[in-house]
């Protein structure tokens, strides 16, 4: 089993960034499929989601039409488009996958995004 971020980087306020979950080793299209970040000295927060049904989307308000959740269950992927970006967007972004159904849940390793002022 295994997500793999990628996509992160160094980017200026204002600038975008597109990032990627690739997963492997279970059935994608059961699992809620969730982008957490994590800043230095805070809690992990949940970002956006995209559910496993009927694709449904949430986004927590700080980032509400600034960033979207898109999945593509042929290619076992999601990914997060992030605009407007903005220095409070820095931190370590995680993709979380967690069955519909049971408490069943895989992490991937996280990747940096760090937002210049």
């Amino acid at each position: 089993v295994q997500l793999v971020e990628s996509g992160g980087g160094l980017v200026q306020s204002g600038g975008s960034l597109n990032l990627s979950c690739v997963a492997s080793g279970f059935i994608f299209k059961l699992y809620t499929v969730n982008w957490y970040r994590q800043a230095p000295g805070k809690e992990r927060e949940l970002v956006a989601s995209v559910s496993s049904v009927v694709d449904g989307t949430k986004y927590t308000d700080s980032v509400k039409d600034r960033f979207s959740i898109i999945r593509d269950n042929i290619k076992n992927e999601v990914h997060l488009r992030m605009d407007s970006l903005k220095p409070e967007d820095s931190g370590v972004y995680y993709c979380n996958a967690h069955h519909q159904w049971q408490q069943i849940e895989y992490w991937g390793q996280g990747t940096q995004v760090t937002v210049s002022s």
